[in-house]
């Protein structure tokens, strides 16, 4: 993914996942492109950013309320892959919610 997500006017919310992988893939490459194809699907879906290195990988999604979030948290699919990142792709992760109410965009 390589572009910055187009998000709305504040406020908003941002799901922060960060996270070092195992080794391999497993499965992980499928999976992922699955799970932004149904988030980006989802009511509430505003936008995602992610980069990854050998070392560290981090993935914004951006949500118009904490009851979208939510609900794609209980997505019967995304904890399919919640399961297997616990238990096969991570050796650790953080997850964080944090409300924009500020943002700025800047294009040459």
């Amino acid at each position: 993914m390589n572009y910055i997500a187009k998000t709305p006017e504040p406020p908003y919310y941002a799901v922060i996942f960060s996270s070092q992988r195992t080794e391999g893939d497993r499965g992980y490459g499928k999976m992922t492109e699955k799970m932004i194809e149904l988030a980006s699907r989802q009511q509430g879906f505003l936008g995602v950013e992610s980069a990854r290195d050998e070392g560290l990988g981090i993935t914004v999604s951006y949500w118009e309320s904490l009851d979208a979030i939510k609900c794609w948290k209980e997505h019967s699919a995304h904890q399919v892959a919640q399961e297997k990142g616990k238990k096969e792709w991570y050796k650790n992760f953080a997850l964080r919610v944090c409300k924009v109410e500020r943002d700025n965009y800047f294009k040459m």
